[in-house]
């Protein structure tokens, strides 16, 4: 094969590449949050990832030798980090979240009929331009970790920060812009635009 910086710019990123810099976090909870909160949430939120899915194999034995089938599909945890403000409106929403589906001292929860994971989240990258290029919808939610935030006297000129980690039934990609054909998700945040 002769190599030809021709052919890579002509057959591989023809588009120039998508940036992971480009890239928004929409949030339904459920419940009444605070005024705001969702929004500042959109702006605050400075990373993720979308989380593997996994297909686990199925062994299956004969005479010393094995196949493998495919099995189930597993998805691996999915977190954010985000930036604190002074008015701890976001973290103050994710503490709540948490709180009412097992309360800080009452080891109690205040959500019925798995109402706590009745929510969306939705994942949207965006191309150069600014169009939406691909969006991943998040299917029921909800924080299983709400991450230590930093203090110290030697962490000059930098924003507090912390990370959230959820639980999520499955993840779906919308592909131009719709969802597959077969899947579907709740509707809160499962939306092709933000």
């Amino acid at each position: 094969m002769a190599f030809n910086i021709n052919d890579f710019k002509n057959r591989g990123l023809t588009l120039g590449g998508a940036r992971p810099t480009l890239f928004q976090v929409t949030l339904a909870t459920p419940f009444g949050a605070a005024a705001g909160a969702l929004e500042k949430f959109t702006f605050t939120c400075k990373s993720t990832s979308v989380p593997a899915a996994t297909i686990s194999p199925i062994d299956i034995g004969y005479f010393g030798r094995k196949i493998h089938l495919a099995g189930d599909r597993n998805f691996a945890d999915w977190s954010v980090v985000i930036m604190n403000d002074e008015d701890f409106l976001v973290r103050n929403m994710f503490e709540q979240w948490s709180n009412l589906i097992n309360s800080f001292v009452g080891n109690q929860t205040t959500l019925t009929n798995n109402t706590y994971k009745s929510t969306d989240a939705l994942v949207t990258q965006y191309g150069k331009d600014g169009t939406i290029i691909k969006n991943y919808s998040f299917v029921g939610i909800f924080p299983l970790t709400v991450d230590p935030m930093g203090l110290s006297w030697d962490s000059q000129n930098s924003i507090q920060e912390f990370g959230v980690t959820f639980s999520y039934d499955y993840w779906v990609p919308y592909v131009n812009g719709n969802i597959p054909t077969g899947e579907a998700g709740n509707g809160s945040a499962a939306s092709a635009t933000p």
